[in-house]
């Protein structure tokens, strides 16, 4: 491909020999003598390869500047400064650059949010997939559970007494942990969407621990809940007496669920910690537990879709706290957290 100046000075070149040919016939027509046609053709001559010249250095600064805006161009990495009029030749080329300048940075920036956007898309298809796993994973056990039940339940009508009241326990609890889930379910669409609100009161946190251990023993009626008052009977705290209860009780049953040993509860006047005796988690598994979704693929834990301990640090970080976890394996799990105590 040829440069610019080469193209306008060829035909610049042609224009002026076909001039000079013209002025050549047109002044031999007019001189009487050929010793008077060539000095003035000279003249015309020098004259017009100055012109020329002059083009020619116009013309190739102007080349120049069209190759530094390009090369300006194809460096270009947003966010891009502006370059003033005086680098280029003209004005009109630096408002050039600067017009194309901010189209290429637009463009740039339009692509990485594009790419951002395609990534966050992919993410929460991957998300989505995982969720609907959990989902039919953690509801066809008690689903199958009851079914199987009802199946027995009304094909032996002779079924004994005490047999079947134990059917109907296996029932009814399936039917419990369904509705958990669902409301796991809700409770997590709230955090997502943004929705959820909280609302503060003062309590004391020490009745709310042995109410959930009540509960949770009635649930687990093997199982022993111990509660350790470190410093104090009463411990009064600000918070979302509801989504603490949840927060509580997601961690106790937890440590239930991980453990054959009693679960230690204990309380002081800044903190809170549930220990277990239990399997423990690995070093690489701390960080990923509290993540929505996650299931370690080294225990059969049900772990509630993965939503358990991710909605107990969303509610946490709620109440700017924050959920720590100290885990051996083999020995045990510690999960605590600081809160504030109400000084009202």
């Amino acid at each position: 491909m040829y440069s610019l100046t080469r193209v306008i000075l060829s035909k610049i070149f042609v224009v002026m020999l076909i001039a000079l040919l013209l002025f050549y016939f047109l002044f031999k027509e007019l001189f009487s003598t050929f010793d008077m046609v060539l000095p003035a053709i000279g003249i015309l001559a020098l004259f017009f390869a100055m012109i020329l010249y002059l083009l020619y250095d116009s013309i190739n600064k102007i080349q120049n500047q069209l190759e530094k805006i390009n090369r300006h161009l194809i460096d270009i990495k947003p966010p891009s400064k502006e370059l003033g009029n005086n680098t280029f030749v003209s004005r009109e080329f630096g408002v050039i650059y600067n017009n194309l300048n901010r189209v290429l940075v637009n463009a740039k920036k339009r692509e990485i949010d594009k790419q951002k956007y395609s990534a966050k898309l992919k993410l929460k298809n991957h998300q989505r997939s995982d969720m609907l796993s959990a989902i039919a994973h953690e509801f066809r056990n008690p689903i199958s559970a009851i079914m199987g039940y009802s199946q027995t339940l009304e094909d032996d009508k002779n079924i004994p007494q005490a047999l079947r009241e134990k059917f109907l326990s296996k029932i009814f609890n399936n039917s419990q942990k369904i509705e958990d889930l669902l409301a796991r379910l809700i409770l997590w669409n709230k955090f997502e969407s943004g929705k959820a609100r909280l609302h503060l009161s003062s309590f004391d946190l020490v009745v709310l621990v042995y109410e959930v251990k009540q509960s949770l023993e009635d649930k687990y009626k093997q199982r022993n809940i111990i509660i350790e008052l470190i410093e104090s009977k009463k411990v009064s705290i600000k918070a979302d007496r509801t989504l603490m209860e949840i927060v509580i009780r997601n961690l106790i049953e937890n440590a239930i669920k991980y453990s054959q040993e009693d679960v230690v509860v204990s309380i002081n006047n800044k903190s809170i910690s549930i220990i277990d005796k239990g399997l423990g988690i690995s070093r690489e598994d701390i960080g990923k537990v509290t993540k929505k979704f996650y299931r370690s693929d080294t225990h059969s834990w049900d772990n509630s879709m993965g939503l358990g301990l991710a909605i107990v640090k969303t509610i946490l970080t709620l109440h700017t706290m924050n959920l720590q976890i100290k885990s051996t394996k083999g020995v045990g799990s510690s999960f605590f957290f600081f809160f504030y105590p109400d000084a009202t």
